[in-house]
């Protein structure tokens, strides 16, 4: 499945008041240099969904904030409380844990994936990780060079994560960021596209109600 798939035509459209709503996806980016292709990642996934992002401080190094989807909101660390000013205003974090259907981490840095494995929550991300309803899908594709990947800390950490209910699309052997060939490359953005989107259409024609 090509994340370029078509939107709905105009015909499909008009009828759009008797359809399901879009899915909610909310797609996050922690600090590896895969995030150079979080910008191809959101624009997979606006073809076919409502699409929020968050990125943590050190991912922003790679990305490229003027390649992002106009109508995607990116958040970030510095938005986590700035919209806070009394006891019973919204908290971020939650607001978006509440909003997603779908959880998507792409890259998923070995930092990430400890912090998450061990219920770390020290940034937005990692907030709304602590926070997820296990309920609902949640896709993480991890990045890191491997070394890092082969270590055993990293096997634990999966472990510990797939006991969750997070569901992994497993990284890819080949030239890595720092020349290295080797497995720990992401997913495509258009294979983690497929993935979800596959998934939540199974789930539909199930008819389980909540995917």
């Amino acid at each position: 499945m090509a994340c370029s798939e078509p939107v709905s035509s105009v015909g499909e459209n008009m009828s759009v008041s008797t359809a399901p709503r879009k899915p909610r996806i909310l797609l996050a980016t922690s600090g590896s240099v895969a995030a150079v292709k979080f910008a191809n990642l959101c624009h997979c996934f606006c073809e076919w969904a409502e699409v929020r992002a968050v990125a943590t401080n050190p991912s922003l190094h790679f990305i490229d904030r003027t390649a992002i989807p106009k109508d995607v909101i990116l958040y970030t660390d510095n938005d986590e409380w700035s919209s806070w000013k009394k006891l019973g205003d919204s908290v971020l974090h939650i607001e978006l844990r509440k909003w997603a259907d779908i959880m998507v981490i792409a890259p998923l840095s070995a930092n990430t994936l400890a912090k998450i494995a061990g219920g770390l929550c020290d940034n937005l991300l990692t907030c709304i990780a602590r926070a997820w309803d296990y309920s609902k899908p949640f896709f993480v594709a991890p990045a890191m060079n491997t070394f890092m990947w082969n270590n055993p800390f990293t096997e634990k950490h999966l472990i510990s994560i797939d006991e969750l209910g997070i569901s992994l699309i497993p990284p890819v052997t080949k030239r890595l960021a720092c020349g290295d060939y080797g497995n720990g490359a992401m997913a495509e953005p258009s294979a983690i596209y497929s993935t979800v989107r596959l998934f939540y259409e199974s789930k539909a024609k199930q008819g389980t109600g909540r995917v």
